[in-house]
């Protein structure tokens, strides 16, 4: 079976995008935080244990306008709307669309090779913990109150009981802690 893996962050208020999906409060907007020189914060590794990346719909159609595309590892997004024609021309060869719920797509993956995906996107890493998808999770809180936007977490249909596993602190007051899931 294919396991889930989220590295993401989140405003201080449990925000991972405002309510239009912009994420100028993270990517170092003239008055939001940004990283310095040299420092990922982890992610490298951690995407290198990636076999591949399934996100959502919304968080594709931010990430689209990157340039350079950001992801060396295959993208899947999960959407019921979109097909594999209207994923842009210059990323066919990157990114492909599947439809189906959270363990059918896992299983699928499975099938094609994958182990470990990386899971991102408010309401794709909601499903996905609601079917027992996450094994961890690295949570990265940046000091920064947005007041209103998409929220990590939603509903969950009973507690889901996280264990951690390490924090740390960086310069300029982010935190980061990593979670075992179940």
């Amino acid at each position: 079976m294919t396991t889930g893996h989220v590295f993401i962050a989140v405003s201080l208020d449990g925000y991972i995008a405002r309510p239009d999906g912009s994420l100028d409060w993270l990517t170092g907007a003239p008055d939001g935080p940004s990283a310095p020189e040299g420092e990922d914060f982890g992610y490298a590794a951690f995407i290198e244990r990636m076999d591949g990346l399934v996100m959502g719909r919304g968080t594709f159609d931010v990430v689209a306008g990157f340039d350079p595309w950001p992801y060396a590892i295959p993208v899947v997004v999960l959407s019921s709307s979109m097909q594999n024609d209207d994923v842009p021309e210059a990323l066919r060869d990157k990114v492909r669309v599947k439809q189906g719920a959270p363990r059918e797509v896992m299983d699928a993956l499975g099938r094609e090779g994958w182990t470990r995906a990386y899971i991102d996107g408010g309401k794709v890493i909601q499903s996905f913990l609601r079917e027992g998808l996450i094994e961890d999770m690295v949570i990265s809180r940046l000091p920064v109150l947005i007041g209103s936007g998409l929220p990590l977490f939603g509903a969950v249909d009973g507690d889901v009981r996280l264990e951690h596993e390490a924090t740390r602190t960086y310069p300029g007051g982010m935190v980061q802690s990593r979670y075992g899931v179940g």
